[in-house]
Protein backbone atom coordinates (compact mmCIF):
# COMPACT_ATOMS: atom_id res chain seq x y z
CA UNK A 1 0.00 0.00 0.00
CA UNK A 2 1.17 3.60 -0.77
CA UNK A 3 1.55 6.43 1.62
CA UNK A 4 -0.91 9.06 1.09
CA UNK A 5 0.04 12.72 0.97
CA UNK A 6 -3.14 14.15 1.57
CA UNK A 7 -4.16 11.61 4.55
CA UNK A 8 -0.62 13.33 6.34
CA UNK A 9 -1.10 16.51 4.99
CA UNK A 10 -4.68 16.48 7.15
CA UNK A 11 -3.11 14.98 10.10
CA UNK A 12 -1.61 17.03 10.85
CA UNK A 13 -3.11 20.20 12.56
CA UNK A 14 -1.68 23.58 14.02
CA UNK A 15 -0.36 23.00 17.12
CA UNK A 16 1.84 19.68 15.63
CA UNK A 17 2.92 21.61 13.27
CA UNK A 18 4.18 24.41 15.02
CA UNK A 19 5.64 22.28 17.87
CA UNK A 20 7.18 19.57 14.60
CA UNK A 21 8.48 21.24 11.79
CA UNK A 22 11.81 21.85 12.88
CA UNK A 23 12.37 18.17 12.84
CA UNK A 24 9.05 16.52 11.12
CA UNK A 25 8.84 18.47 7.36
CA UNK A 26 12.79 18.50 7.86
CA UNK A 27 13.02 14.57 8.21
CA UNK A 28 10.72 14.23 5.27
CA UNK A 29 12.43 16.64 3.42
CA UNK A 30 15.70 14.76 4.20
CA UNK A 31 14.36 11.34 3.34
CA UNK A 32 13.09 12.69 -0.13
CA UNK A 33 16.07 14.10 -0.88
CA UNK A 34 17.84 10.79 -0.10
CA UNK A 35 15.44 8.67 -1.81
CA UNK A 36 11.83 10.34 -3.45
CA UNK A 37 10.35 6.23 -3.68
CA UNK A 38 10.68 6.04 0.35
CA UNK A 39 7.39 8.35 0.61
CA UNK A 40 5.75 6.49 -1.50
CA UNK A 41 6.82 2.85 -0.33
CA UNK A 42 4.91 2.28 3.13
CA UNK A 43 1.64 1.98 4.66
CA UNK A 44 -0.29 4.99 6.66
CA UNK A 45 -0.50 5.05 9.92
CA UNK A 46 -3.55 2.58 11.47
CA UNK A 47 -4.02 1.08 7.72
CA UNK A 48 -4.03 -2.57 8.01
CA UNK A 49 -0.82 -4.20 6.15
CA UNK A 50 -1.35 -5.07 2.98
CA UNK A 51 0.70 -7.77 0.53
CA UNK A 52 3.61 -5.41 -1.08
CA UNK A 53 2.65 -5.24 -4.66
CA UNK A 54 6.00 -3.33 -5.90
CA UNK A 55 7.18 -0.15 -7.80
CA UNK A 56 6.86 -1.51 -11.41
CA UNK A 57 3.49 -0.65 -11.87
CA UNK A 58 2.93 -1.54 -14.86
CA UNK A 59 5.72 -3.94 -15.89
CA UNK A 60 7.57 -2.46 -18.15
CA UNK A 61 7.62 -6.48 -20.45
CA UNK A 62 5.19 -9.05 -20.58
CA UNK A 63 6.17 -11.14 -17.68
CA UNK A 64 7.63 -14.59 -18.62
CA UNK A 65 8.51 -15.37 -15.16
CA UNK A 66 6.41 -15.03 -12.49
CA UNK A 67 8.96 -16.26 -10.21
CA UNK A 68 12.70 -17.53 -9.48
CA UNK A 69 14.79 -20.69 -8.48
CA UNK A 70 18.26 -19.99 -8.19
CA UNK A 71 19.94 -23.54 -7.75
CA UNK A 72 22.80 -22.58 -6.23
CA UNK A 73 25.75 -25.07 -6.64
CA UNK A 74 28.26 -23.33 -4.37
CA UNK A 75 31.57 -23.76 -4.59
CA UNK A 76 31.96 -23.45 -8.69
CA UNK A 77 31.45 -27.26 -10.11
CA UNK A 78 33.44 -27.66 -13.03
CA UNK A 79 32.09 -27.23 -16.81
CA UNK A 80 34.64 -29.40 -17.98
CA UNK A 81 33.27 -32.29 -15.74
CA UNK A 82 29.72 -31.61 -16.81
CA UNK A 83 28.42 -29.41 -19.71
CA UNK A 84 31.58 -28.49 -21.92
CA UNK A 85 33.11 -31.37 -23.32
CA UNK A 86 36.54 -31.21 -24.84
CA UNK A 87 37.64 -33.39 -26.99
CA UNK A 88 41.17 -31.66 -27.57
CA UNK A 89 41.88 -31.36 -23.58
CA UNK A 90 41.66 -34.85 -23.26
CA UNK A 91 44.56 -35.20 -25.70
CA UNK A 92 46.51 -33.07 -23.61
CA UNK A 93 45.86 -34.54 -20.75
CA UNK A 94 49.13 -33.82 -18.59
CA UNK A 95 50.80 -32.12 -20.94
CA UNK A 96 52.04 -28.09 -20.33
CA UNK A 97 49.04 -26.14 -21.22
CA UNK A 98 49.62 -23.87 -23.88
CA UNK A 99 51.11 -20.27 -22.73
CA UNK A 100 49.31 -18.47 -25.78
CA UNK A 101 45.62 -19.05 -23.45
CA UNK A 102 47.02 -17.92 -19.46
CA UNK A 103 50.27 -15.29 -20.61
CA UNK A 104 48.99 -12.36 -18.56
CA UNK A 105 45.81 -13.82 -17.81
CA UNK A 106 44.66 -13.81 -13.82
CA UNK A 107 44.72 -16.77 -12.31
CA UNK A 108 44.03 -18.28 -8.34
CA UNK A 109 46.74 -20.46 -6.71
CA UNK A 110 48.19 -21.72 -10.05
CA UNK A 111 49.91 -18.31 -10.17
CA UNK A 112 53.65 -19.04 -10.61
CA UNK A 113 53.31 -22.99 -11.43
CA UNK A 114 54.02 -25.19 -14.03
CA UNK A 115 50.31 -25.70 -15.61
CA UNK A 116 49.53 -29.20 -16.67
CA UNK A 117 46.45 -30.00 -18.95
CA UNK A 118 43.83 -31.66 -17.23
CA UNK A 119 41.32 -33.55 -19.22
CA UNK A 120 37.96 -34.30 -18.32
CA UNK A 121 38.01 -37.79 -15.99
CA UNK A 122 33.98 -38.46 -17.46
CA UNK A 123 32.27 -39.42 -20.26
CA UNK A 124 29.71 -37.65 -22.37
CA UNK A 125 26.81 -37.97 -24.01
CA UNK A 126 24.32 -36.22 -26.54
CA UNK A 127 20.40 -35.98 -24.75
CA UNK A 128 17.82 -35.74 -26.53
CA UNK A 129 16.47 -33.79 -29.91
CA UNK A 130 18.63 -31.04 -29.22
CA UNK A 131 21.60 -33.63 -28.81
CA UNK A 132 22.93 -31.36 -26.05
CA UNK A 133 26.14 -32.84 -24.94
CA UNK A 134 25.93 -33.53 -21.18
CA UNK A 135 28.53 -35.74 -18.69
CA UNK A 136 27.69 -39.00 -17.24
CA UNK A 137 27.67 -37.69 -13.91
CA UNK A 138 24.05 -35.60 -14.45
CA UNK A 139 21.84 -38.49 -16.22
CA UNK A 140 18.77 -37.21 -14.87
CA UNK A 141 19.51 -33.86 -15.81
CA UNK A 142 20.70 -35.20 -19.28
CA UNK A 143 16.74 -36.97 -19.33
CA UNK A 144 15.51 -33.08 -19.58
CA UNK A 145 18.10 -32.02 -22.26
CA UNK A 146 15.17 -30.63 -24.66
CA UNK A 147 13.51 -28.53 -21.66
CA UNK A 148 17.11 -26.54 -20.54
CA UNK A 149 19.53 -24.01 -22.61
CA UNK A 150 22.52 -24.51 -21.22
CA UNK A 151 24.71 -21.43 -21.12
CA UNK A 152 28.47 -22.07 -21.58
CA UNK A 153 30.47 -18.87 -22.20
CA UNK A 154 29.58 -17.31 -18.84
CA UNK A 155 32.09 -14.98 -17.20
CA UNK A 156 32.61 -13.49 -13.83
CA UNK A 157 35.23 -11.17 -12.10
CA UNK A 158 35.44 -12.42 -9.02
CA UNK A 159 38.03 -15.39 -8.76
CA UNK A 160 37.33 -16.03 -4.58
CA UNK A 161 34.62 -17.67 -3.55
CA UNK A 162 32.52 -15.00 -0.94
CA UNK A 163 33.30 -11.66 -3.69
CA UNK A 164 32.38 -14.25 -6.48
CA UNK A 165 29.28 -15.13 -4.52
CA UNK A 166 28.22 -11.91 -3.95
CA UNK A 167 29.25 -10.73 -7.40
CA UNK A 168 26.43 -13.53 -8.63
CA UNK A 169 24.00 -12.14 -6.43
CA UNK A 170 24.23 -8.46 -6.22
CA UNK A 171 26.16 -7.49 -9.31
CA UNK A 172 29.20 -6.18 -7.10
CA UNK A 173 31.64 -6.81 -4.68
CA UNK A 174 31.03 -4.11 -2.23
CA UNK A 175 29.40 -5.07 0.67
CA UNK A 176 26.05 -3.91 1.51
CA UNK A 177 24.01 -4.44 -1.82
CA UNK A 178 20.91 -5.67 -2.64
CA UNK A 179 20.73 -9.37 -3.72
CA UNK A 180 19.01 -10.20 -7.08
CA UNK A 181 16.35 -11.70 -4.93
CA UNK A 182 15.29 -8.76 -2.85
CA UNK A 183 15.42 -6.87 -6.17
CA UNK A 184 13.16 -8.76 -7.89
CA UNK A 185 10.83 -8.70 -4.60
CA UNK A 186 10.93 -5.10 -4.79
CA UNK A 187 10.45 -4.80 -8.35
CA UNK A 188 7.76 -6.97 -8.55
CA UNK A 189 6.08 -7.32 -5.36
CA UNK A 190 4.67 -10.16 -3.53
CA UNK A 191 2.35 -13.06 -4.47
CA UNK A 192 2.02 -14.66 -1.22
CA UNK A 193 0.10 -13.14 1.74
CA UNK A 194 0.99 -15.99 4.61
CA UNK A 195 5.30 -17.12 3.54
CA UNK A 196 8.12 -14.09 2.84
CA UNK A 197 8.74 -13.30 -0.95
CA UNK A 198 12.31 -14.66 -0.83
CA UNK A 199 13.24 -17.66 1.31
CA UNK A 200 16.47 -19.24 0.96
CA UNK A 201 17.62 -23.04 1.62
CA UNK A 202 20.64 -24.79 2.35
CA UNK A 203 22.32 -28.23 2.26
CA UNK A 204 25.89 -29.94 2.44
CA UNK A 205 27.26 -32.88 0.55
CA UNK A 206 28.85 -35.60 2.70
CA UNK A 207 31.84 -35.36 0.43
CA UNK A 208 34.68 -32.82 0.91
CA UNK A 209 34.25 -29.67 -1.09
CA UNK A 210 31.90 -27.55 0.96
CA UNK A 211 31.94 -23.81 1.26
CA UNK A 212 30.83 -21.49 3.90
CA UNK A 213 27.79 -19.32 2.79
CA UNK A 214 27.95 -16.06 4.20
CA UNK A 215 24.11 -14.59 5.01
CA UNK A 216 24.59 -11.67 3.28
CA UNK A 217 24.23 -13.33 -0.18
CA UNK A 218 20.29 -12.39 0.31
CA UNK A 219 20.39 -9.31 1.96
CA UNK A 220 18.70 -6.59 1.18
CA UNK A 221 21.35 -3.98 1.81
CA UNK A 222 20.21 -0.80 1.61
CA UNK A 223 16.97 -2.14 0.44
CA UNK A 224 14.41 -2.11 3.24
CA UNK A 225 14.56 -4.96 4.99
CA UNK A 226 11.48 -6.11 4.16
CA UNK A 227 13.04 -7.18 1.01
CA UNK A 228 15.96 -9.72 2.13
CA UNK A 229 16.09 -12.95 1.91
CA UNK A 230 14.61 -15.52 4.71
CA UNK A 231 16.51 -18.19 5.33
CA UNK A 232 14.09 -21.42 6.54
CA UNK A 233 16.09 -24.50 8.19
CA UNK A 234 16.52 -27.66 6.07
CA UNK A 235 16.66 -29.64 8.86
CA UNK A 236 13.56 -30.11 11.14
CA UNK A 237 11.25 -27.38 12.02
CA UNK A 238 11.64 -24.70 8.72
CA UNK A 239 11.01 -21.77 11.51
CA UNK A 240 12.22 -21.98 14.76
CA UNK A 241 9.14 -21.19 17.36
CA UNK A 242 6.67 -20.72 14.72
CA UNK A 243 4.30 -22.25 17.37
CA UNK A 244 2.69 -20.36 19.83
CA UNK A 245 4.03 -20.60 23.32
CA UNK A 246 2.59 -23.22 25.89
CA UNK A 247 -0.80 -21.88 27.13
CA UNK A 248 -0.89 -19.03 25.20
CA UNK A 249 -3.54 -19.67 22.32
CA UNK A 250 -4.25 -17.95 19.07
CA UNK A 251 -6.45 -15.20 20.12
CA UNK A 252 -4.46 -14.09 22.99
CA UNK A 253 -1.38 -14.27 20.15
CA UNK A 254 -3.44 -11.77 17.63
CA UNK A 255 -3.99 -9.37 20.31
CA UNK A 256 -0.87 -9.15 21.34
CA UNK A 257 0.62 -8.58 17.65
CA UNK A 258 -2.32 -6.16 17.30
CA UNK A 259 -0.92 -4.23 20.43
CA UNK A 260 2.99 -4.07 19.62
CA UNK A 261 1.43 -3.33 15.71
CA UNK A 262 -0.38 -0.43 17.77
CA UNK A 263 2.66 1.21 19.49
CA UNK A 264 5.05 0.38 15.82
CA UNK A 265 1.68 2.31 14.36
CA UNK A 266 2.35 5.22 16.91
CA UNK A 267 5.82 5.93 16.16
CA UNK A 268 5.71 5.40 12.72
CA UNK A 269 2.87 8.75 12.49
CA UNK A 270 6.25 10.11 14.34
CA UNK A 271 8.68 9.85 11.58
CA UNK A 272 9.29 8.47 8.12
CA UNK A 273 11.46 5.19 8.86
CA UNK A 274 10.99 2.20 6.51
CA UNK A 275 12.07 0.04 9.11
CA UNK A 276 8.65 0.74 11.43
CA UNK A 277 6.88 0.19 8.40
CA UNK A 278 8.99 -3.01 8.03
CA UNK A 279 8.55 -4.49 11.27
CA UNK A 280 4.90 -4.10 11.55
CA UNK A 281 4.47 -5.45 8.32
CA UNK A 282 7.06 -8.58 9.59
CA UNK A 283 4.48 -8.93 12.43
CA UNK A 284 1.77 -9.72 10.91
CA UNK A 285 3.38 -12.31 8.26
CA UNK A 286 4.94 -13.56 11.40
CA UNK A 287 1.17 -14.17 13.19
CA UNK A 288 0.28 -15.73 9.67
CA UNK A 289 2.96 -17.92 9.06
CA UNK A 290 2.00 -20.09 12.38
CA UNK A 291 -0.40 -21.73 10.03
CA UNK A 292 1.16 -21.32 6.54
CA UNK A 293 4.25 -23.03 7.77
CA UNK A 294 3.13 -26.44 8.98
CA UNK A 295 1.15 -26.77 6.25
CA UNK A 296 4.13 -26.23 3.83
CA UNK A 297 6.44 -29.00 5.59
CA UNK A 298 4.03 -31.57 5.66
CA UNK A 299 4.68 -34.10 2.91
CA UNK A 300 2.13 -36.46 4.11
CA UNK A 301 0.05 -35.50 1.01
CA UNK A 302 2.87 -36.02 -1.26
CA UNK A 303 2.41 -39.15 -3.29
CA UNK A 304 5.34 -42.03 -2.95
CA UNK A 305 5.73 -41.38 -6.75
CA UNK A 306 6.78 -37.94 -6.66
CA UNK A 307 9.11 -38.60 -2.97
CA UNK A 308 10.47 -41.28 -5.58
CA UNK A 309 11.31 -39.33 -8.46
CA UNK A 310 12.97 -36.28 -6.26
CA UNK A 311 14.81 -38.77 -4.55
CA UNK A 312 13.65 -37.73 -1.22
CA UNK A 313 14.37 -40.33 1.75
CA UNK A 314 13.22 -38.76 4.82
CA UNK A 315 11.25 -35.31 4.23
CA UNK A 316 13.16 -32.37 5.93
CA UNK A 317 16.06 -34.44 6.09
CA UNK A 318 17.79 -31.43 5.48
CA UNK A 319 19.26 -32.98 1.90
CA UNK A 320 18.79 -31.12 -1.84
CA UNK A 321 15.84 -33.37 -2.98
CA UNK A 322 13.99 -32.55 0.17
CA UNK A 323 14.77 -28.94 -0.59
CA UNK A 324 14.08 -29.10 -4.02
CA UNK A 325 10.63 -30.43 -3.09
CA UNK A 326 10.02 -27.43 -0.17
CA UNK A 327 11.11 -25.54 -3.31
CA UNK A 328 8.35 -26.80 -5.99
CA UNK A 329 5.47 -26.47 -3.04
CA UNK A 330 6.63 -22.75 -2.31
CA UNK A 331 6.62 -21.72 -5.74
CA UNK A 332 2.98 -23.67 -5.82
CA UNK A 333 2.20 -21.03 -2.76
CA UNK A 334 3.42 -17.55 -4.88
CA UNK A 335 7.06 -17.26 -2.85
CA UNK A 336 8.53 -14.85 -5.81
CA UNK A 337 12.59 -15.68 -5.29
CA UNK A 338 13.71 -18.97 -4.17
CA UNK A 339 17.18 -19.68 -3.50
CA UNK A 340 18.72 -23.58 -2.71
CA UNK A 341 22.01 -23.62 -1.85
CA UNK A 342 24.10 -27.19 -2.19
CA UNK A 343 27.63 -27.07 -0.55
CA UNK A 344 29.59 -29.31 -2.34
CA UNK A 345 31.74 -28.13 -5.57
CA UNK A 346 35.15 -26.41 -4.21
CA UNK A 347 37.43 -29.75 -5.79
CA UNK A 348 40.48 -28.77 -5.89
CA UNK A 349 41.77 -32.34 -4.97
CA UNK A 350 40.47 -35.45 -4.93
CA UNK A 351 37.98 -34.12 -8.03
CA UNK A 352 37.17 -37.87 -9.34
CA UNK A 353 36.06 -39.09 -5.83
CA UNK A 354 34.24 -35.85 -4.64
CA UNK A 355 32.13 -34.48 -7.54
CA UNK A 356 30.59 -37.74 -8.69
CA UNK A 357 28.93 -37.44 -5.08
CA UNK A 358 28.11 -33.87 -5.67
CA UNK A 359 26.76 -34.35 -8.52
CA UNK A 360 24.80 -37.61 -6.82
CA UNK A 361 23.16 -35.19 -4.22
CA UNK A 362 21.72 -32.91 -6.92
CA UNK A 363 21.16 -34.58 -10.25
CA UNK A 364 17.86 -36.44 -9.86
CA UNK A 365 16.24 -33.99 -7.76
CA UNK A 366 17.35 -31.13 -9.84
CA UNK A 367 15.64 -32.70 -13.04
CA UNK A 368 12.49 -33.73 -10.65
CA UNK A 369 12.06 -29.90 -9.87
CA UNK A 370 11.90 -29.22 -13.67
CA UNK A 371 9.47 -32.49 -14.69
CA UNK A 372 7.25 -32.10 -11.68
CA UNK A 373 6.54 -27.82 -12.39
CA UNK A 374 6.21 -28.95 -16.28
CA UNK A 375 3.51 -31.15 -14.96
CA UNK A 376 1.92 -28.77 -12.81
CA UNK A 377 1.72 -26.06 -15.34
CA UNK A 378 4.44 -23.88 -13.31
CA UNK A 379 7.76 -24.18 -15.54
CA UNK A 380 6.15 -22.09 -17.46
CA UNK A 381 6.06 -19.19 -15.81
CA UNK A 382 9.41 -20.13 -12.89
CA UNK A 383 12.44 -19.56 -13.98
CA UNK A 384 15.40 -22.16 -12.90
CA UNK A 385 18.48 -21.39 -12.99
CA UNK A 386 21.44 -23.64 -11.93
CA UNK A 387 24.65 -23.02 -11.41
CA UNK A 388 27.65 -22.15 -9.22
CA UNK A 389 29.63 -18.78 -8.56
CA UNK A 390 32.64 -19.54 -11.30
CA UNK A 391 34.23 -22.61 -13.15
CA UNK A 392 37.07 -24.59 -12.85
CA UNK A 393 40.31 -24.27 -14.60
CA UNK A 394 41.20 -26.55 -17.42
CA UNK A 395 44.46 -27.25 -16.20
CA UNK A 396 45.03 -29.36 -13.27
CA UNK A 397 45.36 -28.82 -9.22
CA UNK A 398 47.26 -31.67 -7.63
CA UNK A 399 44.14 -34.14 -7.98
CA UNK A 400 41.91 -31.49 -8.58
CA UNK A 401 41.23 -28.48 -10.21
CA UNK A 402 41.52 -24.35 -9.38
CA UNK A 403 38.86 -21.69 -9.31
CA UNK A 404 38.44 -20.34 -12.88
CA UNK A 405 36.82 -17.03 -13.74
CA UNK A 406 36.98 -16.91 -17.95
CA UNK A 407 34.40 -19.25 -18.51
CA UNK A 408 31.93 -21.70 -16.69
CA UNK A 409 28.50 -23.23 -17.41
CA UNK A 410 25.18 -22.92 -16.18
CA UNK A 411 21.32 -23.89 -17.42
CA UNK A 412 18.31 -22.25 -17.60
CA UNK A 413 14.65 -23.80 -17.72
CA UNK A 414 11.17 -22.42 -18.55
CA UNK A 415 9.66 -19.16 -17.22
CA UNK A 416 9.89 -17.68 -21.24
CA UNK A 417 13.63 -19.51 -21.94
CA UNK A 418 14.00 -21.25 -25.12
CA UNK A 419 14.18 -24.88 -24.49
CA UNK A 420 16.66 -27.70 -25.72
CA UNK A 421 19.39 -25.04 -27.04
CA UNK A 422 23.16 -24.56 -26.08
CA UNK A 423 24.31 -20.94 -25.63
CA UNK A 424 27.73 -19.45 -26.23
CA UNK A 425 31.27 -21.48 -26.68
CA UNK A 426 34.33 -21.40 -25.30
CA UNK A 427 37.62 -22.17 -26.93
CA UNK A 428 39.03 -25.89 -27.75
CA UNK A 429 40.06 -26.19 -24.52
CA UNK A 430 37.70 -24.81 -22.39
CA UNK A 431 39.73 -21.59 -21.19
CA UNK A 432 37.66 -18.48 -22.22
CA UNK A 433 34.56 -17.98 -23.88
CA UNK A 434 34.53 -16.92 -27.85
CA UNK A 435 33.28 -13.74 -28.53
CA UNK A 436 30.66 -14.81 -30.57
CA UNK A 437 27.60 -12.53 -29.95
CA UNK A 438 26.76 -15.23 -27.51
CA UNK A 439 29.17 -14.16 -25.12
CA UNK A 440 27.17 -13.74 -21.52
CA UNK A 441 28.83 -12.21 -18.00
CA UNK A 442 26.92 -12.31 -15.16
CA UNK A 443 25.27 -8.93 -15.40
CA UNK A 444 23.88 -9.83 -18.58
CA UNK A 445 22.62 -13.01 -16.87
CA UNK A 446 21.06 -10.67 -14.75
CA UNK A 447 19.55 -8.60 -17.22
CA UNK A 448 17.99 -11.53 -18.73
CA UNK A 449 16.40 -12.63 -15.63
CA UNK A 450 14.91 -9.25 -14.66
CA UNK A 451 13.60 -9.23 -18.71
CA UNK A 452 12.19 -12.15 -18.22
CA UNK A 453 10.66 -10.93 -15.14
CA UNK A 454 9.25 -8.05 -16.93
CA UNK A 455 11.54 -5.43 -15.67
CA UNK A 456 13.76 -3.50 -17.51
CA UNK A 457 17.05 -3.73 -15.51
CA UNK A 458 18.07 -0.01 -16.48
CA UNK A 459 14.79 1.36 -14.92
CA UNK A 460 14.58 -0.64 -11.56
CA UNK A 461 16.64 1.71 -9.07
CA UNK A 462 16.91 2.80 -6.07
CA UNK A 463 18.53 6.27 -4.64
CA UNK A 464 21.03 5.46 -2.31
CA UNK A 465 23.55 8.29 -0.58
CA UNK A 466 22.42 10.66 -3.78
CA UNK A 467 23.19 8.01 -6.42
CA UNK A 468 20.89 5.73 -8.30
CA UNK A 469 21.16 1.83 -7.87
CA UNK A 470 20.79 -1.14 -9.64
CA UNK A 471 21.34 -4.88 -10.01
CA UNK A 472 22.77 -4.39 -12.69
CA UNK A 473 25.56 -1.06 -12.06
CA UNK A 474 26.11 0.29 -15.56
CA UNK A 475 26.05 -3.15 -17.20
CA UNK A 476 24.23 -5.69 -18.55
CA UNK A 477 22.82 -6.53 -21.84
CA UNK A 478 19.79 -9.10 -22.20
CA UNK A 479 20.78 -12.22 -24.06
CA UNK A 480 18.02 -12.13 -26.24
CA UNK A 481 19.15 -15.68 -28.18
CA UNK A 482 17.87 -17.23 -24.93
CA UNK A 483 14.54 -16.03 -25.10
CA UNK A 484 11.92 -18.21 -26.23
Amino acid sequence: MNFDPAAHALSVNRRTFLNRSAFGLGGMALATLLNPSTARAFVPTGAKDERWRGVVQPPHFPIKAKRVIHLCMAGGPSHLESFDFKPRLQELHDQPFPDSFTKGQQLAQLQNTPLKARGSFVGFKKYGQSGAEISDLFPHIGSIADDLCIVRSLHTEQINHDPAHAFMNTGSIVKGRPSMGSWLLYGLGAESDNLPGFIVLTSTSKAGGAQPISARQWSAGFLPSKFQGIQFQSKGEAVHYVGNPEGVCQSTQRQVVEEINRLNGILASDRIDPEIQTRIAQYELAFRMQTSVPDLTDFARESQATLDDYGVKQAGDGSFASNCLLARRLAERGVRFIQLYHRAWDHHREIEKDMPIAARDVDQASAALVRDLKARGLLEDTLIVWGGEFGRTPMGQGTGRDHHINAFSIWLAGGGVKPGVTYGSTDELGYRFLKDGQEMHVHDLHATMMQLCGIDHRRLTFRYQGRDFRLTDVHGKVARGVLA
